[in-house]
């Protein structure tokens, strides 16, 4: 991280380490084939690809749905959480990354222009400021980072690399 992070504004701050755990969540996947992606290693439905899958879920509900007020029909994407970990026979590394990465573009570009304290309408919470949005995103990219970091080093484990 760059040691100009540490003296910028708030909002700087929240984006740079939003903007690193997305990228952290993209690399997860970095080297493995399509099967170790999608490999099962918990009871849920949480696998590596299933998690970025699940983070482009998590962009579009903040975004699209809380900041634009689009509804998850019209957005095209599963009514809940769980199912966004659900793949497709035709996912793949490529296409959930590039989604990811697409959905993470259009994000900032949605939150430009809106301030901190600037309310959100279209949660099912209510109106949220962007300060939570951004919160909420840090915690959930956080936890579901730390997810993979596990899953990768149980495949990397079972492969006989680290």
């Amino acid at each position: 991280m760059d040691p100009g992070t540490f003296d910028a504004p708030l909002r700087d701050q929240l984006e740079i380490f939003l903007d690193d755990h997305r990228q952290t969540l993209v690399e997860s996947l970095d080297g493995l084939t399509e099967e170790e992606a999608r490999r099962s290693l918990v009871p849920s439905r949480t696998t590596l690809l299933g998690l970025v899958k699940h983070a482009t879920f998590v962009e579009k509900v903040w975004h699209d749905e809380a900041m634009l007020e689009r509804t998850r029909a019209d957005i095209g994407i599963p009514e809940t959480p769980d199912e966004s970990f659900v793949l497709a026979p035709d996912d793949t590394i490529e296409s959930v990354r590039a989604a990811f990465v697409e959905a993470c573009a259009q994000s900032r570009e949605v939150a430009r222009g809106r301030g901190l304290d600037d309310l959100v309408h279209g949660n099912r919470r209510g109106p949220l400021p962007l300060r939570f949005v951004y919160l909420h995103l840090l915690r959930e990219l956080a936890q579901h980072c730390g997810h993979a970091d596990i899953l990768r080093e149980q495949i990397l484990a079972a492969r006989g690399t680290s």
